[in-house]
């Protein structure tokens, strides 16, 4: 997957060969953080699946439908 050339912040439009370093350091931070992000969101809708199963699975024993 090829790298893009420029990056968009806050509107403005940067060519990514142009940013320092530590410029370019932090977008890939961001990046990062980004996607840890989306990752950790994922991971807490299935465990909110989980948790409704569990919890059904719960009612039907008390209920003693199980």
């Amino acid at each position: 997957m090829a790298e893009p050339t420029t990056v968009t912040i806050d509107g403005t439009e940067y060519a990514l060969d142009s940013l320092s370093d530590t410029a370019r350091k932090l977008i890939d931070a961001l990046r990062t953080a980004d996607m840890e992000i989306a990752r950790t969101q994922a991971q807490v809708s299935m465990f909110q699946v989980a948790r409704s199963s569990y919890a059904n699975a719960l009612k039907a024993e008390l209920d003693g439908t199980a």
